[in-house]
This record gives structure tokens, C-alpha cells and sequence, in this order.
């Protein structure tokens, strides 16, 4: 044959894109050369697929060879076409044995492959291997993917994958020599939910606790403000042991998140909520994601998980002006010339600070402008803020008697699962329209809300959010309706607007 097509997957943002790999023979001096848009380390793949073939035992035809790369206005990246080229080239010059060409091209479109070569013809593994596994089982083929890339497609369902350890190997399953093995998915895992702790190791903060029992149930997002020392950082640290499991989809789209990010996804992670906690100094790309082949952030890396900002205010402004939008949105698209990307964050921001640089006097003209470097903005997308005191000596020295991380969390969970089953969402991303038939508030109840509003000047944001966290209490009581005792708490929950006013 003198064109021979097979398939492969590319990645822009979580996605991959099918790419179709073309090789065509003809007659001419030898030369390679490689078409679609290829960037560098695509085009250095001419070199490293011949010298696989040749150290594998196969000839490198001495012709003229052309790759096509189609879609040819998709820009491609990285090692991860070495194996489907190869496999191109040895179908359009005939060397796949035991079929004829129409045979070896028909079984050819079942496959789709994935995989950088060594210059032995050894297949290493390349990032993003989970969203081109979910890709290839929604087309209904085979993915073969190097030997390292199993236990990561393994937390799949339903994936038809096969893995190859070398080059020789894969030519002789495809013509039916031999067999590569399949990978199969892995079992359920036990989950340990208190990684970073327990609950019933923090003395105090019943407040606190509350709220946070409030925040997980709901996904809402939370500004603790207290001195240094008060066990901010330790209940932020103990919040993913309270959370509700999450569901398959949510893992899917959390481990796909992770696998094309530069530290990978590790399968023993599958299933586990994120928690993020960078420091204050990271710049914007490392937070909200970017570079020239856009990679995710800190807030897509917390999708479905906790994003904790400690010292707030000690983060540059831009950095922080840059979260409104995926706190909004819950997701962020970055652009650039050759591409445009975009990544799920829909994250729980849990954030922490002091209250004036000295870590006290809340009131002083120095705490505000502390305060000051927090725009009213960024403030306003926060559901709850809450004032902790320090903690008594004698309440550090009592006998523990606190709740622990599971009997909180089974609380949560039910409270989850009322929210689940009424609106299939949790409440902090309940939409306006949706928002209005499940906090319903009777005539006396919205009086009191509006007098609070008036006289804190909330803005409508803010009211969206005391109705959400209200209704949030209510779930958690399993009550059909929010009361009284629910709003004054949820407006509770305000303390920077009580102190300092709402933008």
C-alpha cells in the first residue's frame, strides 16, 4: 500500500482530540519529513522512530516518507505520536507480516496508539494516558499504551487497553503472532479520609467546627480570621476528613486533571478529594495554570477538592483578583496564540487570616489596611468569614472529648445527600432560578433578611450566598424549610461585612 492510517490521541487541556496519522511511500532520494503542525519534540520524532525500527529489527525504507498529522491546524506537542508513526511506517512498507494490505489496514482502524519510543524500540509512558483511555472507549476502540501507563488506565471502567512493553512486541500482536495483555480495572480501594488528621485532636473552636461542618456540606467557601496560633491551620488541615466520598465522574475528572499536569496522576489518589496548599509566594501561572503549552493550576489541581490560602492577604493582589472568575465559573480557559485551553476548577477555597499584621487588635486602622489588600470583590465570592478566638490554656489541657472526623462526616454526608436528590448539586453552586424555589423564606423571615442587608449594604452576591449557607443549615437539621434560627446563622457567618461593611 502507499498510505497507511492509524489513530492516536492528542491533548489540549483535559482533552484528546482523535489525530489521524498518515504515512505515505513514494519514490525519491530518502527523507523523512512530517506535517500538522508538529512543535519541536514532535518533529525530533523522525529520529527517534527510525532508530527504533532499526534496532528492532525492521527496515527503515530508503524513500521518500511523508507524515501527516490531521487535523493539520491542530497544533501537536510532546513524544506521544512515536508509537502510532512507527506503526504507520511499518504498514505502508509492508513489514507488519501473516496479512495483505487491505487486511493490515482494516485491522489497523481498530487500534489507537500512544507512546514515546526509546532509540531500542522500548515504549515509555507521556502524560495525559486517562483522557485518551476515556476518548478511545467513547470511539469504541483498542488503546495500546506503554507498560507504565496500566496501573493509571486501571482506575477506568469500561476501557479496552492493551499495554506494550517494546516495539517487536506490538508488531507482533497486530499480525497475530502473539498477544499483548490487557489492562484490567482495578478493583474499589479504601479510602483514608483523615489523612492530615482528625477532628477530635483540636481543643476548641466549637464555632469553627460548625462552620466547617457547614462548609463541607455545602462546598462553601470559608475565611478563617483569627491570631497566630488560634488552630486555623489545623482545622483547614482536617476539612477533606469530613467531605463527602466522591462520585466516579468526580474522580474522573479529577484524575484526568492530574494526569496532564507536570507532576502526573497517581492512581493511589483516585477517588481521594484534593487538598491544595501553596505558598504565598507562587505567581499567578502556578495558581491559576498557564505556560505555552497551558498546563493546570492550583485551583484546576483542587477541582473537586479544597484550595487553602494561608495568610491571605500576604498573596499577591493580581493572584488573587485572578480567582473571581473560576470562583464564579468554576472553571478557567487560557489562551494563547497557538491554542486556547480550558480546565475545570471548581474548587472549595478554604482561606486563613490574621487579623492585622501584629495578629491582633481586629479594629485598629492598621488591621484595615490589612483588610485593605482583599478587594471587596474577592470578598463578596467568599460565603462565610469567620472570627476565631485563641484558645483558653485550659481548654488545651482538657481530656478530649470532640467529635471525630467520621461522626461529623456522616452528618455531612447526609446532609449531601438531600441536596443531591433535590437539585443534584450542592447548594454553594446553586443557580439564581433554582436558588429561589429551594430557600423560599416566608414573610417574616425575608423582612429580617432584607433589614440585615440594608443595614451591612450587602450586595445581591452576598444575599445569594447567606440564602445558600441557610439553606445549607436547614439540610443539615433535615429541615424542609429554612427558619429563623438558620438565617440569623448564616448571616452570622459575615463577620468581615460586620466589621468593615460589604463593597
Amino acid at each position: 500500500m502507499s498510505i497507511a492510517k492509524v489513530f492516536s490521541r492528542a491533548q489540549v487541556g483535559i482533552d484528546a482530540p482523535l489525530i489521524t496519522v498518515e504515512a505515505h511511500v513514494a519514490s525519491g532520494l530518502p527523507a523523512i519529513t512530517l506535517v500538522g503542525l508538529p512543535e519541536t519534540a514532535v518533529r525530533e520524532s523522525r529520529d527517534r522512530v527510525r532508530a527504533a525500527i532499526l534496532s528492532s529489527g525492521y527496515e527503515f525504507p530508503p524513500r521518500r516518507l511523508t507524515i501527516n498529522l490531521a487535523p493539520a491546524d491542530l497544533p501537536k506537542e510532546g513524544a506521544r505520536f512515536d508509537l502510532a508513526i512507527a506503526v504507520a511506517i511499518l504498514a505502508v512498507t509492508g513489514q507488519i507480516p501473516g496479512q495483505n494490505a487491505e487486511e493490515s489496514l482494516n485491522r489497523l482502524k481498530r487500534y489507537e496508539f500512544l507512546g514515546e519510543l526509546s532509540l531500542d524500540g522500548s515504549v515509555r509512558t507521556v502524560a495525559g494516558t486517562l483522557s485518551a483511555a476515556i476518548a478511545a472507549r467513547d470511539a469504541q476502540r483498542i488503546l495500546i499504551v506503554p507498560n507504565q501507563s496500566s496501573d493509571e488506565i486501571a482506575v477506568i471502567q469500561n476501557v479496552c487497553a492493551l499495554k506494550v512493553p517494546h516495539l517487536t512486541a506490538l508488531i507482533a500482536h497486530l499480525a497475530g503472532q502473539a498477544k499483548l495483555e490487557e489492562i484490567l480495572p482495578r478493583g474499589a480501594q479504601p479510602i483514608d479520609f483523615a489523612q492530615e488528621g482528625d477532628f477530635d485532636e483540636v481543643r476548641g473552636q466549637p464555632r469553627a467546627k460548625r462552620a466547617l461542618c457547614i462548609a463541607a456540606a455545602g462546598g462553601h467557601n470559608l475565611l478563617l480570621i483569627g491570631p497566630p496560633g488560634a488552630g486555623k491551620s489545623m482545622l483547614a488541615q482536617r476539612l477533606p476528613g469530613i467531605l463527602p466520598p466522591m462520585t466516579e465522574a468526580e474522580s474522573i475528572e479529577s484524575a484526568k486533571i492530574a494526569s496532564v499536569s507536570h507532576a502526573g496522576f497517581k492512581p493511589t489518589n483516585f477517588g481521594i478529594r484534593s487538598f491544595r496548599n501553596p505558598h504565598h509566594s507562587a505567581s499567578a501561572v502556578a495558581i491559576i495554570g498557564g505556560g505555552s503549552n497551558p498546563k493546570p493550576g492550583e485551583i484546576s489541581l483542587a477541582h473537586g477538592g479544597i484550595l487553602f490560602l494561608d495568610e491571605l492577604p500576604e498573596f499577591d493582589r493580581k493572584v488573587l483578583e485572578a480567582l473571581r472568575e473560576p470562583l464564579e465559573n468554576g472553571k478557567i480557559t487560557i489562551s494563547r496564540a497557538a491554542q486556547q485551553a480550558e480546565f475545570p476548577a471548581q474548587f472549595q477555597l478554604i482561606a486563613a487570616m490574621n487579623p492585622s499584621p501584629q495578629g491582633v487588635e481586629i479594629n485598629s486602622l492598621a488591621a484595615q489596611r490589612y483588610r485593605a489588600k482583599l478587594s471587596g470583590p474577592l470578598l463578596d465570592r467568599i460565603d462565610m468569614h469567620l472570627e476565631i478566638p485563641r484558645v483558653p490554656a485550659a481548654a488545651l489541657s482538657e481530656p478530649a472529648l470532640e467529635e471525630s472526623s467520621a461522626v461529623i462526616r456522616e452528618r455531612v454526608s447526609a446532609a449531601r445527600l438531600i441536596m443531591l436528590k433535590r437539585q443534584k448539586i450542592a447548594n454553594a453552586y446553586l443557580s439564581p432560578r433554582v436558588l429561589n424555589e429551594v430557600a423560599k423564606l416566608n414573610p417574616k423571615d425575608q423582612l429580617f433578611l432584607n433589614q440585615a442587608i440594608e443595614k451591612l449594604k450587602l450586595s445581591g452576591r452576598a444575599r445569594s450566598r447567606i440564602l445558600k449557607v441557610a439553606r445549607t443549615i436547614a439540610d443539615l437539621e433535615q429541615k424542609m424549610d429554612i427558619d429563623m434560627l438558620a438565617l440569623s446563622e448564616a448571616i452570622g457567618y459575615r463577620s468581615l461585612d460586620r466589621l468593615f461593611g460589604s463593597p
